[in-house]
């Protein structure tokens, strides 16, 4: 199983510019609410607490950062369970308003993070691995984190795998996808081959013509 500096560091390959990170830092959450809000219909009454696919999925995900690290596992459920609260308000409201805040925040969050990516020089990480679909909010948090002075270690590692924060130009985000590219290329070069197979020789080809023995004829 990867550790969370193992997933924070895969993660932050493709976020090393900050205005892809700083983008992040709103687009993530909206999009997120966003898929919390959709989710939060339909609801059955589990007695007085109102289960949903969204509390579902809210609880998967908190198991899977608890693995991970304890601190930013306990960060993420309490912001889970903030975004469950407002996710089951909306719901709550006509389907149209349910339907238009959902998908508008989904969609503008989307146009946030690829302008980002814009910025980065990179597509998203999910393009790769789907995992990074749900590290994303947790990277996010640990951004926050970091910005704030906390977690010192966890970000020094992530630093020490993925390289500093830093503003990228149009030549180095062309550089990066160049070594991106000839990395994989070589990869790829270097993955055991099939033995190419040695065509049976050919026999040999007849030039002459091939001719009938004439019968002697009888002398008289």
């Amino acid at each position: 199983m990867k550790t969370l500096i193992d997933h924070l560091s895969q993660y932050a390959d493709y976020h090393r510019d900050p205005r892809n990170i700083h983008t992040h830092f709103v687009g993530v959450p909206m999009i997120m609410f966003a898929v919390v809000i959709l989710l939060s219909r339909p609801t059955w009454m589990v007695g007085a607490v109102p289960v949903s696919p969204a509390l579902l999925a809210a609880l998967a995900a908190s198991v899977f950062y608890f693995r991970l690290d304890m601190r930013f596992g306990l960060a993420m459920a309490a912001l889970l369970a903030a975004m469950l609260v407002g996710g089951q308000w909306v719901a709550a409201q006509t389907l149209a308003l349910w339907l238009a805040t959902g998908i508008g925040l989904f969609a503008v969050g989307w146009v946030i993070q690829f302008v980002g990516h814009y910025y980065e020089g990179r597509k998203p990480a999910f393009v790769d691995d789907l995992v990074g679909l749900i590290v994303g909010p947790l990277f996010v948090v640990a951004e926050w984190a970091f910005a704030l002075g906390l977690r010192k270690e966890v970000q020094a590692a992530v630093e020490e795998r993925s390289g500093p924060v830093r503003l990228r130009t149009g030549q180095q985000a062309a550089a990066l996808c160049s070594f991106t590219a000839a990395h994989r290329d070589l990869k790829a070069s270097q993955e055991p081959t099939q033995p190419l197979r040695t065509p049976p020789p050919m026999p040999p080809a007849h030039t002459g013509t091939a001719t009938q023995p004439i019968a002697a004829r009888p002398a008289g």
